[in-house]
């Protein structure tokens, strides 16, 4: 059989396995696996790993925050920096706002995205207004074109939906398959104890962490996987940062709810401590939910390696340190003035390499899962996510030896700063394919912006995960009630 391209002599990891082969590549997909495959052209991987590309499925890319504030990176140098980091796709989020319906939300984004991104990509759809026409016809269409991934603010002014839209939102997605995905803070805690805190004269980014308690996080968890039992709907909470969430998601779990959950870079790797800096060095590190201790770290290491946590992700949020991002309301603005968020698209997977499976924390596999795999399972990528023949060969090729210290333009995004500025980490992509084509061949961009293509995603897959039926929405036991979808 002739090959377009070979990789030949790497050690493949999957989410399951290792084993050494070569992998043959035809019209982008994976086509072979075997040994003396032989092409024209041909990569040596010897002494490297060769592992599914990234999918990284938690990112803020060309998008507006509800106060009108931009993101630093575009589909260009957002999707540059991911691949570098080791993803040949990602999933950003199209923010409605209100006042936006929700096609004219795709039609922006796909504006935004077609002819920039260099890797392939789908969206996940923020609701922030949700009108009947928005429930009942247009979230419908979303989904028909293959977006089938939504998510809504339990917290923030402008983005918040209250239990009831929540519900309502909840129910449209079950119907259609659909995956509702949740920022889980209680917006009356956060918002009591930071206007205490900025009357008292407490306006330093230091502030930004109790003015978010653990309890709101908690309480927030705990009411939105009470509200998708309600209705026996899937639910994934995004960045998880206290063990006690953890733990509510894990119980939930193993009662059989459909409720999945994710951790970020951040809350393993940096603490409050961070936001304690001088002058407003510490805005650098203001993210939300904010940085937590070392303590919990430790905890959710546990539940990363227990299986709590379906995904890793980077909750790449990059705002400038500069009057255009972080500092747009005045050098000393106060906590609750400032931008929300911190770059890390393409770190990622460098940090959970090198302090997960460099340090034994986690085996490569587990990598695999928490990297790829899983994301493409729970986000409807059929073709992405592993090594295989017949999955695209998105691919990435790793140095496991290779050691580097993290500089701002070893990030290659729109940034002006990193917050593992000096870290030295062990282990990092070196070529990133993406259906077969090289992105980044030898740490040399090759790919042209506009080669990434739009992903559309099957519906959520509930397969193992029975829910159940509440007594009082259960004509059984409810009087014989039908309530409605």
């Amino acid at each position: 059989m002739t090959y377009d391209l070979v990789i030949k002599g790497g050690e493949i990891a999957t989410a399951t396995d290792r084993f050494h082969a070569d992998i043959g590549i035809t019209g982008g997909k994976i086509t072979a696996l075997g040994t003396g495959l032989e092409a024209d052209d041909v990569i040596d991987a010897t002494g490297k790993l060769v592992l599914p590309g990234g999918i990284e499925a938690h990112c803020h890319i060309a998008q507006e925050s509800a106060t009108g504030g931009m993101t630093s990176d575009d589909y260009r140098t957002g999707s540059i920096s991911a691949a570098y980091g080791g993803n040949s796709s990602f999933v950003p989020f199209a923010a409605q706002h209100r006042g936006m319906g929700v096609i004219e939300t795709l039609d922006l984004y796909d504006s935004r995205a077609q002819g920039s991104s260099v890797i392939d990509y789908s969206y996940h759809l923020i609701i922030a207004d949700p009108t009947e026409t928005a429930l009942n016809d247009e979230l419908p269409t979303a989904f028909e074109r293959g977006v089938t991934s939504f998510k809504v603010f339990m917290t923030y002014d402008l983005m918040r939906i209250d239990d009831r839209q929540f519900l309502d939102i909840l129910t449209v997605a079950k119907t259609h398959g659909a995956l509702t995905m949740v920022h889980a803070e209680n917006s009356g805690m956060i918002s009591w104890i930071s206007d205490r805190l900025v009357s008292a004269g407490h306006t330093a980014p230091r502030y930004h962490a109790p003015s978010h308690p653990a309890l709101a996080e908690i309480e927030a968890i705990n009411r939105a996987i009470s509200l998708a039992a309600l209705v026996d709907a899937p639910l994934f909470i995004v960045h998880v940062s206290t063990p006690e969430g953890a733990e509510l998601i894990a119980k939930a779990r193993l009662s059989g709810a459909k409720v999945f959950g994710e951790t970020c870079s951040q809350y393993l790797f940096l603490t409050r401590d961070d936001l304690d800096r001088p002058g407003m060095e510490g805005a650098k590190y203001m993210c939300s939910p904010p940085l937590r201790d070392v303590p919990t770290q430790e905890a959710l290491w546990r539940h990363l390696q227990a299986g709590t946590f379906s995904v890793f992700s980077s909750d790449h949020a990059p705002y400038r340190f500069d009057e255009t991002g972080k500092l747009a309301n005045g050098p000393n603005a106060s906590f609750k003035q400032i931008a929300n968020g911190m770059p890390g698209i393409g770190i990622r997977l460098p940090l959970l390499f090198s302090e997960g499976v460099g340090k034994g924390r986690i085996t490569l596999q587990q990598f695999v899962a928490l990297s790829a795999t899983n994301a493409a399972q729970l986000y409807g990528m059929d073709a992405k996510g592993s090594i295989a023949i017949g999955m695209d060969a998105d691919i990435a090729i790793w140095d496991p030896e290779e050691t580097r210290t993290v500089t701002v333009e070893s990030q290659h995004d729109a940034m002006n700063y990193t917050p593992y500025d000096g870290w030295s980490l062990t282990g990092w992509p070196v070529t990133v394919l993406t259906r077969g084509a090289r992105v980044v061949d030898q740490g040399t961009l090759v790919a042209k912006p506009g080669s990434g293509q739009f992903v559309p995603r099957r519906p959520v897959d509930m397969t193992g995960h029975p829910g159940h039926v509440v007594p009082e929405l259960d004509p059984a036991t409810n009087f014989g009630a039908k309530i409605a979808p």
